[in-house]
């Protein structure tokens, strides 16, 4: 079976379908993982424990064996099979999500949300080497952006789920609830999903086209292989990166603190049900969120086209944009004033995602990618998803909390977001040399 020079410059629809499988299973991680956001409130009265307690449950509890796992994974995705690794991984993940109804206590709740960060810790980066192999770089922003939406849509749907779970039912059947369906995916990712070589799409660009070796065909030829200490030292080599990855942390530093606990802000401050809380989040995240991933990836790919560095210069602009909008949300008195600035600062704030991941890995050579993935992975969530919602605990309890009561949440979610910023500096800084590097990657 032979492929036409046109085709081999444009995705199949096996690769969109693969694409569509993988943003789904990443949209079920999100669900599973954000889930906890709209249950602070419940699990913190019925356990008896801190604020400080539950940004850490929300935050390091998942994201630190999350993000060491994740790498020795990357690991074996560079040189096994991925699709074995993601089934394993929603298998992990969903099941360990189910079984947080059945804790009897915090610790035991702490442990559980462990193991689901281990089990999703084998999700992104495997996918992000898929992904890469199946489109082109011309057209992989636009992918990855597709993909990165699954953390919208999957949020959105959480607190969905979440408000609705907690009016008829309780915490416990809510964890139950979500996470089960993710058993169904794993079963379709194995058998369904098929591997292709590393590199392939790059060789597709050119115009080769290996019989051989089609979309729908295992590879059979053996990968080049990378120490990781030989990853570390490339990528330590290539300042885009480094400072895309800062860059990335202190966005999702803000990002994660202002969505894992905007629910308990609503309710604390604009005494919002569940319910409400539910439906203006969910609806916002994923109609915003999603919007603002698309149009990052699109226009990263429409401008980049011309010039590489504005796969890097969007993102700046984005980022201190969205910081206005961020003080209204959380200072303004008027609850729908409030709202409404919600939505042009999350669309914002999500722009970055698509072409952040596009970026690392252009500059990364094929064998590397999972890996490099996982890295970038380790410092954002290290630092965005484990101090985010641990500063916003820690803000509430020790410093504006004796002075403000339960209005604390909201210069906690100021100091937080205003923080995000600074961004916008490393954003710019990161442009400077991705022209050259882009083209050595």
């Amino acid at each position: 079976m032979s492929i036409s020079s046109t085709q081999a410059r444009q995705p199949g629809a096996y690769a969109w379908y693969v694409l569509s499988l993988l943003s789904i299973t990443y949209i079920f991680n999100f669900i599973d993982r954000q889930i906890l956001a709209m249950l602070i409130e419940p699990i913190k009265q019925e356990f008896g424990v801190s604020d400080t307690a539950m940004g850490f449950l929300s935050g390091f509890a998942f994201v630190f064996f999350y993000t060491i796992v994740g790498i020795p994974i990357a690991r074996w995705a560079d040189r096994g099979s991925r699709k074995v690794i993601i089934t394993l991984a929603v298998t992990i993940w969903s099941g360990m999500t189910a079984a947080c109804g059945l804790a009897r206590n915090f610790a035991e709740l702490a442990l559980l949300r462990v193991l689901v960060g281990v089990g999703e810790a084998g999700g992104s980066p495997p996918s992000h080497s898929l992904i890469s192999d199946y489109f082109p770089p011309k057209k992989r922003a636009t992918a990855l952006s597709m993909y990165a939406a699954g953390v919208y849509i999957g949020s959105a749907l959480a607190f969905l789920a979440g408000g609705y779970l907690l009016k008829n039912y309780d915490w416990r059947m809510a964890f139950f609830i979500v996470g089960l369906p993710g058993l169904i995916l794993a079963v379709l990712v194995g058998l369904t999903v098929k591997e292709v070589p590393r590199g392939y799409s790059e060789r597709r660009e050119c115009g080769e086209h290996p019989s051989e070796t089609p979309p729908s065909v295992p590879a059979t030829s053996p990968a080049p292989q990378a120490t990781l200490a030989e990853v570390l030292a490339f990528l330590r080599s290539r300042r885009a990166f480094v400072f895309v990855a800062f860059a990335s942390s202190v966005q999702s530093l803000a990002g994660y603190a202002i969505l894992t606990w905007g629910p308990a802000f609503l309710g604390r401050v604009h005494h919002m049900s569940f319910v409400e809380i539910g439906l203006h989040l969910g609806w916002t995240i994923g109609i915003a969120g999603c919007l603002g991933a698309w149009l990052g990836g699109h226009l990263a790919d429409r401008f980049g086209a011309r010039d590489t560095r504005w796969y890097m210069r969007l993102p700046a602009m984005q980022s201190i944009t969205a910081v206005p909008f961020l003080v209204g949300f959380v200072l303004l008195q008027d609850k729908q004033q409030a709202l409404l600035c919600f939505i042009p600062f999350y669309t914002l704030g999500a722009m970055y995602v698509g072409p952040m991941f596009s970026v690392v890995q252009g500059v990364t050579p094929p064998h590397m990618r999972a890996t490099a993935a996982a890295i970038l992975l380790f410092v954002v969530n290290m630092i965005g998803s484990g101090l985010g919602p641990l500063s916003i605990g820690l803000l509430n309890d020790h410093v504006f909390g004796p002075i403000y009561g339960a209005e604390a949440i909201r210069y906690s979610m100021l100091v937080m977001g205003l923080l995000g910023g600074f961004a916008s500096l490393l954003f710019w800084q990161a442009a400077k040399s991705l022209r050259e590097e882009m083209a050595m990657g």
